[in-house]
């Protein structure tokens, strides 16, 4: 079968590539650039947790190299310490996770490097498509360069930014708001107060400080500073600039100390989505599809959760064949989960911003306002949390069999530790990104018994019996506990680590119908044999 055509090579366009290939799919990456990005240190990522950790599975050290994980958040309005909040993991509390802070050459070098290592990635620089075309078996693209010539693949994913020409070359709209935010930004070397932690200032009592300042640290005792601007104000000067960064460090540390600029510049926010996402056997994802960014929102985390959902609905089309449904949800889970950050982004704009009146009729003042703008900097709440796909064409039916757990259906699982029937522990996501469906068995106890004893002990005959029978592929692991569940649950995980159902025991009917309906249900086409739930499990809609 050809491979997927893959067009920019920007960290979304890397990041499926390399899911595509951890799941058996060769791709090939066309970079309409020589390969790599100019390093800018003013321009910078913040990855959430569930995103850091795919990029740490695909095998980017970058995060760990070059990035830096945020201690704390604080948020200051006038001289006045409103709130401060510990991030990452800290004895006796459940903190907040810690956010990822890197320069983005840092992370698509990283990921590049991976692709290097990679035999079922094809990258191939120079190479700007100017014809797309289609028929029942797949897709055509010419590209024009020193190389100019013609790809055949099975699917393709237009992952070439904001001026996509694969969406241009589907026609397909991309309607939305120009110039919702302006931010000046600065990165330098200097010494700040709050070591390790990310600072949101609103209302600087300072003259050049503006509406709102950020600052976020990066390694090194380098960080990234944000003045927030009017929409369409004059243009930022150089001497404006240093003079905004001098009365904003005094004005942190009663006078201006020792510092280095790296790099400055103006990021104008747009806010646009398109109106398909599919057309066919052509796909757009991250900014060719959506741009996000204002109050604190992430557009990259949003496009690399389009590449971990699409890719293992490729992979299934690409090894087993996929129903159109599977290949539809794509558009309906996420433009969907885009769909509601930006309604969610629309809707605090103004109450955060000093709209007229509305402010006034939204309850808690200024303490209220700053929780809703660091929900979008931390992901938490509407504007920044890991989406749920509550309403996915690929839920089951409901079923007395279900059980509800701390988990709702559609939503992240808990990254709890799990055993495989291997006997090795791990993180329920790093088994995530690997094609398969995941059954937990949630067991207190079989953290200290022996596993030759609890393979053939209890429900565990019966539900690898259950397991093997599945329409789909899938991995049996065990839990000591899950949140909200009881003992002899089980859970039903997609392969992105969406929760699919829970169950009370083991019901043989009710999780086959569940594995069915996860994956789109039948297609027409052979499925394998199901599941390898012995030792040797882990070698193993258009939305307007």
């Amino acid at each position: 079968m050809d491979p997927v055509i893959v067009v920019g090579a920007g960290p979304v366009g890397l990041a499926l590539s390399l899911a595509l290939a951890a799941q058996g799919v060769p791709s090939v990456l066309l970079d309409e650039g020589k390969g790599g990005d100019e390093p800018r240190p003013a321009r910078t990522v913040v990855l959430r947790e569930d995103t850091a950790d795919l990029m740490e599975r695909l095998g980017c050290s970058a995060l760990k190299d070059e990035g830096l994980r945020w201690a704390g958040w604080r948020s200051v309005r006038r001289k006045q310490l409103v709130r401060a909040v510990p991030l990452g993991e800290e004895e006796g509390t459940v903190p907040l996770p810690s956010p990822v802070h890197l320069p983005q050459h840092a992370l698509t070098a990283g990921l590049r490097a991976s692709v290097a290592a990679h035999e079922l990635v094809e990258m191939v620089p120079f190479s700007r498509i100017d014809t797309l075309e289609q028929d029942a078996h797949g897709v055509t693209v010419h590209t024009r360069g020193p190389g100019s010539t013609w790809w055949r693949g099975s699917y393709l994913v237009g992952c070439d930014g904001a001026r996509s020409t694969v969406r241009k070359l589907l026609d397909i709209r991309f309607p939305g708001r120009t110039a919702v935010e302006r931010h000046a930004v600065a990165a330098l070397r200097s010494e700040l107060p709050w070591p390790g932690e990310a600072v949101l200032h609103r209302s600087p009592p300072w003259r050049s400080g503006g509406a709102e300042v950020t600052a976020r640290p990066l390694p090194d005792s380098v960080w990234r500073l944000d003045w927030l601007l009017p929409p369409r104000g004059e243009l930022v000067t150089p001497d404006a600039l240093i003079t905004r960064i001098r009365d904003t460090l005094a004005g942190w540390c009663g006078e201006t100390p020792a510092y280095e600029l790296l790099d400055t510049g103006v990021y104008t926010l747009h806010h646009r989505l398109a109106r398909r996402w599919r057309v066919r056997r052509a796909f757009l994802a991250g900014d060719a599809a959506h741009l996000l960014g204002a109050l604190g929102t992430q557009g990259l985390d949003e496009g690399l959760r389009d590449a971990e959902n699409l890719a293992w609905k490729l992979a299934q089309a690409w090894h087993q064949g996929a129903s159109e449904l599977l290949l539809d949800s794509y558009q309906a889970e996420r433009r969907a989960a885009v769909a509601a950050r930006l309604r969610a982004a629309d809707q605090s704009l103004p109450i955060l911003r000093g709209g007229a009146g509305l402010r006034t009729l939204v309850p808690g003042g200024a303490r209220g306002h700053d929780t809703l703008l660091a929900d979008g900097h931390l992901g938490c709440g509407p504007l920044g949390a890991p989406p749920s796909y509550t309403h996915s064409p690929l839920a089951p039916h409901p079923s007395e069999a279900h059980a509800s757990v701390g988990t709702a259906p559609g939503a992240p699982v808990t990254d709890v530790r799990v055993t495989a029937p291997d006997g090795k522990t791990v993180r329920l996501r790093d088994r995530l990104g690997q094609g398969h469906l995941l059954v937990v068995l949630v067991a207190p106890g079989t953290g200290v018994w022996d596993r030759r004893h609890w393979l053939t002990a209890g429900v565990m005959p019966r539900l690898v019996d259950a397991v093997n029978a599945l329409p789909a592929r899938a991995e049996l692991l065990v839990a000591e506990s899950y949140p909200g569940a009881t003992a002899h649950t089980v859970l039903l995980v997609r392969p992105d680590g969406h929760l699919v159902a829970g169950f009370s025991g083991v019901r043989p009917a009710e999780l086959f119908a569940a594995a069915d309906a996860a994956r789109g249900g039948g297609t027409g086409t052979a499925h394998g044999t199901g599941a390898r739930a012995t030792a040797s499990s882990d070698r193993t809609a258009d939305v307007n």
